[in-house]
């Protein structure tokens, strides 16, 4: 199951009907969307959504049938355990990631960032910039993890020559286990022109 169908099924079983829609479809051999309805008190479309978002996952297996009148749907449990495992590695774009760490960075010129240092001034522990113009702007603060902070802390100033991110990483100590968070900061920094590659 991908991170979209976890989702969608993890928004259907958090209704509060949920329970008993599942608990007609245990008992009834199939089910339509109406009688179902009918049963619990729900708005017939509330129900059909139901039923037809746990179809989609393959949960339900649907049937048209029409008895003198037009065409319905009944539906009827595929299983009785819904098992919900989700692969989270395709979040993490390695190829892409891989294309970052030869990046050569530095922080960029008049970028209006504020980097605030922790307390014994060893990493940087958050950074502040302005989004938007006029009344429009907003702050937008980032809270860094201590890799991030060291890392930021020996970014090179935008005066400085460009250095790569293994070379930084290297130069602040930060062990390559971190990589992942390194870059995805890097990534953040670079799209709000706070960082400049070369």
């Amino acid at each position: 199951m991908d991170f979209k169908q976890a989702a969608k099924l993890g928004s259907y079983m958090s209704k509060d009907y949920a329970e008993e829609l599942f608990r007609l479809l245990v008992t009834y051999q199939d089910i339509s969307a109406s009688e179902a309805a009918s049963r619990l008190n729900l708005h017939i479309k509330t129900v059909q959504d139901f039923l037809e978002g746990m179809a989609s996952l393959d949960i339900l297996s649907r049937k048209e049938v029409s008895e003198k009148k037009r065409p319905y749907y009944r539906y009827a449990l595929k299983t009785r355990y819904i098992d919900m495992r989700v692969d989270l590695n395709p979040l993490y774009n390695v190829q892409q990631a891989g294309e970052k760490q030869t990046k050569m960075i530095r922080e960029k010129s008049n970028a209006g960032i504020r980097f605030s240092t922790s307390r014994d001034g060893q990493y940087i522990s958050h950074v502040a910039m302005w989004i938007g113009k006029g009344r429009d702007r907003k702050e937008r603060k980032i809270n860094l993890s201590i890799s991030q902070g060291k890392f930021l802390f020996h970014l090179p100033f935008p005066s400085a020559k460009f250095m790569s991110v293994d070379e930084i990483m290297d130069k602040a100590g930060v062990d390559s286990m971190h990589r992942s968070e390194v870059l995805d900061i890097v990534k953040e920094l670079i799209e709000y022109n706070v960082i400049e590659s070369e």
